[in-house]
């Protein structure tokens, strides 16, 4: 038996990298989880596609978890990029991703910290989508992807854990052995919560969930499905009775479904299966993989199936689930974007002097006042009659000087349905003028390049949104970044026609 702990099992079956495509890539952040990072990008591939985090299980490394999986296959045929994480004997014995350590499993920390931080570098160097980022994994990947969907709610689309582990079911070695075999029995409302703790504040839209498990694992046993599906059905507000059940390549498959019918959370059953991903080696249309350690040739392409759960390539078989059919990626309106400064109270509000370079500014000044950012978008080309399913801007750093976030403080987000002031040109008036929604997202902590707030719904369809970037407090001293405007910020709108 492997152990997903790293503290007990065989020696490393580490695979060296094969494909000259596979590369890495260093300084990607502040890497607080010490992990290495790999990519996969299709030649000519261009900017606006989706992007897959594949995460191998113990015993494994990047170079072993790429093609032998499939997912290269699938990155070559349906066009996405692929980051493949990788974990270091350093840090885990058996180079098992730390899923039951509390401080490598919680936002912004540790090594859920250092995958964000890979997705955020493939974001800004091959302009990955970032409404289609994808998480999936193995084992000890598999629990990493959980967390990732838990921690990174916003990041992350959907997921897809295979032989796996419920979200927080360990925060110490003692239990992850208890969670891996028999496994953890909790009420669905209990592991929900444990996943809205790792984001407290965020109502969603929550990750669609794919879980695959064989029922002769004895590492990971099959249990840790049936808690799985109770920890993500309710967090997506449904229940634990499937609402579509039938067979996918001889296995059963069940679907279940959130109030408005979408598909949010699917099981494959591979009967007869042990522990490791399913593959079916050969060149056929829905084959992939290549069979190895922990890679199981079972007739089925795990990789394919996921990957059409969620909307990857073109023709038959799957949805995204949750995605909305049309979306619009829209860059503020540069002769409209600026910054106020004010005391700490308030008082004495004038326009900033917006800078050629470095934009404008957020947070306390060397000067001792405070600053709020206006950014406007032209939002008329959402449809009057459509609903909006998700919003959220995206804004790049240029600068800044100490730590907005210190002691907790947050950067916060208010929302104006129309034009803060008279004119949607930054006005004084417009560092206390109403929002229609008060604090509506916020951006977390970032140092450079570029990051996605949270979302948020509420959007013009005749006009102007203006977006009002604040701290919730007042810093005490100098803490302060600045913000590229124009076609550096972007708000990217989500939408459904009327039906």
């Amino acid at each position: 038996m492997v152990s997903l702990l790293g503290v007990a099992g065989p020696a490393s079956l580490t695979a060296p990298a094969r494909a000259a495509s596979l590369t890495e890539v260093t300084g990607f952040g502040s890497n607080p989880g010490n992990l290495r990072m790999f990519r996969y990008v299709p030649d000519g591939l261009p900017a606006g596609r989706p992007l897959v985090v594949a995460m191998h299980g113990c015993t494994q490394s990047a170079g072993g978890f790429d093609d032998e999986t499939g997912w290269t296959k699938w990155a070559d045929q349906w066009g996405f990029a692929l980051v493949l994480p990788q974990q270091q004997s350093a840090n885990n014995l058996n180079s098992c991703f730390n899923w039951f350590e509390a401080g490598d499993i919680r936002r912004g920390a540790g090594e859920a910290l250092s995958v964000k931080q890979m997705t955020d570098r493939m974001k800004a160097d091959v302009g990955s989508d970032p409404a289609r980022v994808h998480a999936t994994g193995l084992s000890a990947g598999a629990a990493m992807t959980n967390v990732m969907l838990a921690a990174y709610p916003d990041v992350f689309a959907s997921g897809a854990p295979v032989a796996g582990l419920p979200y927080a079911c360990a925060t110490s070695v003692v239990a992850a052995y208890s969670c891996m075999n028999p496994g953890s029995n909790l009420t669905p409302a209990a592991w929900a919560a444990k996943v809205r703790e790792a984001y407290p504040g965020y109502a969603g839209p929550w990750p669609a969930v794919s879980v695959w498990q064989g029922t002769t694992d004895t590492t990971v046993v099959p249990a840790n499905l049936t808690e799985t599906v109770e920890q993500w059905t309710a967090v997506h507000g449904t229940d634990t009775t499937p609402d579509a059940t039938g067979t996918v390549g001889g296995y059963p498959h069940a679907v279940y479904r959130d109030g408005s019918g979408r598909d949010v959370v699917e099981t494959y059953t591979i009967t007869g299966m042990g522990h490791g991903q399913p593959v079916d080696p050969g060149s056929g249309a829905e084959q992939c993989g290549r069979a190895g350690a922990y890679i199981l040739d079972v007739n089925i392409c795990a990789a394919y199936h996921i990957g059409r759960f969620w909307g990857l390539g073109e023709g038959g078989g799957g949805t995204d689930p949750g995605a909305p059919a049309q979306r619009a990626v829209i860059p503020s309106t540069a002769a409209d974007d600026g910054y106020v400064k004010a005391s700490a109270s308030g008082a004495g509000a004038a326009v900033g002097t917006l800078e050629g370079t470095m934009g404008a500014a957020v947070g306390r000044g060397t000067d001792g006042q405070h600053n709020r950012t206006l950014l406007s978008f032209d939002t008329s080309s959402v449809p009057d009659d459509a609903t909006v399913t998700r919003a959220y801007v995206t804004v790049s750093r240029a600068g800044g000087s100490g730590d907005p976030w210190a002691g907790g403080n947050r950067l916060l987000i208010d929302v104006r349905d129309g034009c803060f002031g008279a004119s949607c040109a930054t006005a004084a008036e417009d560092w206390a003028a109403p929002a229609t929604a008060s604090g509506a997202a916020e951006l977390a902590r970032f140092t450079s390049g570029s990051a996605d707030s949270t979302a948020f719904t509420g959007v013009n369809r005749t006009g102007p949104t203006q977006l009002r970037l604040r701290l919730a407090d007042a810093p005490a001293s100098t803490a302060y970044l600045f913000l590229r405007t124009g076609a550096e910020a972007k708000l990217t709108v989500e939408w459904e026609p009327a039906s």
